[in-house]
C-alpha cells in the first residue's frame, strides 16, 4: 500500500460551545488556519482531541466535518481509541466509509493488553478495514510496548504501514530502520524530543504544540528534511519549554490554553478534565508569553 504521509501533523484539539457540545464551525476554521500555515497532514480524535471524552457519535461527526473541511488537500487521519477490538473494528470500518485518509490505532483502552493481545487487537483491525493504519506505540501512557518483534509480526498486514514512536527512547527510530528499512513510515510522536527522531530519519512528527505554533513547527520540520540542523536548533531550542508541555498529563488542558492566549481557540474540556487553575495556569501563560516576545522569524 503506497502512502505519502511526511511532515508535521498536528494532533487538532476538539473545540467545545459553551454547553460543551462540539464546536463543529470553530473546529473547521481552525483546520482551515493549520492547513494555511503549511502543516502536511492531521489527526482528529487523538488524546488531544478528547477521543475518550466523545461519543461514538460525536467522533464520527468530527471524522465527517474534517473530511469536509479539508477538501482533500492534505491526509486526514483519525485516532483509534476504542474499549474493545469489535468496537475497534467497527469504528474502522465508519472511518473508511466516512471518507478518513487513515487509521491512528491505539491499544484497547482501560484493559491494559499484554503484547499478544495488543498485536491481536492490531490485527483484526487491520483485517476489518482498506484503510492504511499507523500503530501508536505509547508504553509510557497504555502500558505495553509495540516492540520490534512485536512489529515484525504486524508487518504481515499490508495496511499496516506507519508507526507513530513515543517510547521516549530515540533508539528505537534506528532500531526500526534497521530491521525493517523503508516498510514503515515512521512519525516521531514526542513533541520534545521531535527533532532528535527528525535528525534520526523519522519522516514527520505528530505534534499537540504545532496547533499553536504552526509556521515555527513546520520551520523545524523543513530545516531538517534539508540538513540545515544548525537553523533548527535555533527555533527548536526557543519552542522547547513550551514542547515540554506535551509530556505531562495535563497536556490536554495546556495545549488548549495556549491555543486560547493565542486567539486560535478555546480552553474547554470536557470533565474530567478541568481547566488548568492557579500556579500551573500562570506557569503556561508565562510562557506562552516568553515565547511570542522572543520568537524566531520563519
Amino acid at each position: 500500500m503506497q502512502i505519502n504521509w511526511r511532515g508535521v501533523y498536528p494532533a487538532v484539539t476538539t473545540q467545545f460551545n459553551e454547553d460543551f457540545s462540539i464546536n463543529h464551525q470553530a473546529n473547521a476554521g481552525m483546520l482551515e488556519q493549520l492547513i494555511e500555515e503549511g502543516v502536511h497532514g492531521i489527526i482528529v480524535n487523538g488524546t488531544v482531541g478528547e477521543n475518550c471524552s466523545l461519543s461514538a457519535e460525536e467522533k464520527r461527526a468530527v471524522m465527517a466535518n474534517a473530511v469536509k473541511a479539508v477538501r482533500g488537500r492534505i491526509p486526514v487521519l483519525s485516532g483509534v481509541a476504542e474499549t474493545t477490538t469489535a468496537l475497534a473494528v467497527d469504528f474502522a470500518k465508519d472511518a473508511e466509509t466516512i471518507g478518513i485518509d487513515g487509521l491512528m490505532v491505539l491499544p484497547g483502552m482501560v484493559y491494559r493488553s499484554t503484547a499478544d493481545e495488543a498485536i491481536h487487537h492490531f490485527q483484526q483491525v487491520a483485517r476489518g478495514t482498506g484503510l492504511p493504519i499507523m500503530i501508536y506505540n505509547n508504553p509510557v501512557t497504555y502500558g505495553v510496548d509495540v516492540s520490534i518483534e512485536s512489529m515484525k509480526i504486524l508487518a504481515a498486514e499490508d495496511n499496516i504501514v506507519a508507526v507513530k514512536e513515543a517510547t521516549e527512547d530515540t533508539r528505537r527510530i534506528s532500531e526500526l530502520f534497521r530491521e525493517f528499512g523503508d516498510r514503515f513510515v515512521v512519525f516521531g510522536g514526542v513533541d520534545d524530543i521531535a527533532l532528535e527522531c527528525l535528525m534520526l530519519g523519522a519522516t514527520g512528527w505528530i505534534s499537540g504544540l504545532t496547533n499553536v505554533f504552526p509556521k515555527q513547527s513546520v520551520a523545524i520540520y523543513n530545516l531538517a528534511a534539508e540538513g540545515r540542523y544548525k537553523e533548527a536548533l535555533e527555533i527548536w531550542r526557543w519552542f522547547m519549554p513550551l514542547l515540554r508541555l506535551d509530556t505531562i498529563p495535563t497536556l490536554v488542558q495546556c495545549i488548549k490554553f495556549a491555543e486560547q492566549l493565542a486567539g486560535r481557540g478555546s480552553e474547554r474540556v470536557r470533565a474530567p478534565r478541568l481547566p488548568l487553575k492557579g500556579e500551573q495556569r500562570d506557569y503556561v501563560e508565562g510562557l506562552f508569553r516568553e515565547a511570542v516576545e522572543s520568537q524566531p522569524r520563519v
